[in-house]
């Protein structure tokens, strides 16, 4: 996702791919008030601490943390309210599927502006254990070794 194309990327949850395997990505807008998009296009928007859910048919994101606008006086929102995700009937029945029955989780990736309307990136995922995040971070180091040691060599 690059700026070129018309996107331009807010937040990240870059502990999602440390905490799970990602699976599938899809697209989802999001319904925000008027001060919540303001504070967006500021890029004062967090991913950390949230997660998605499916309720009566809908998704919704939970705990996803969106700054007071400064400007917004009483007109400001809830940082930390929940928002609905709008997603097609097909794409919700197929997650309702997939997370009650394979025991997925929907874990949010990013927020991004795509021709100025506020976008969520959603991950269809899988928690991983201890020894997975271990052989995830040895394969990391390993990598890293072998990038230092070939840089090392070429300065020869």
């Amino acid at each position: 996702m690059a700026k070129q194309s018309g996107i331009k990327i807010v937040a990240k949850n870059k502990k999602a791919y440390h905490d799970y395997f990602i699976e599938e990505k899809l697209e989802a807008g999001i319904v925000l008030t008027g001060t919540e998009i303001k504070s967006i296009r500021a890029g004062k928007a967090n991913l950390k601490e949230s997660f998605a859910t499916i309720k009566k048919g809908e998704v919704f994101i939970h705990n996803m943390h969106i700054s007071p606008y400064e400007q917004g006086n009483r007109f400001n929102h809830d940082p930390t309210r929940m928002r609905k995700l709008l997603l097609n009937k097909i794409e919700i029945s197929k997650l309702i599927g997939q997370t009650k029955e394979k025991g997925y989780s929907l874990v949010p990736l990013s927020i991004y502006l795509k021709n100025g309307l506020a976008k969520m990136e959603l991950g269809l995922a899988k928690g991983k254990k201890l020894y997975d995040k271990r052989h995830d971070a040895a394969k990391k180091d390993a990598q890293r070794e072998i990038e230092r040691a070939f840089r090392e060599r070429q300065k020869m």
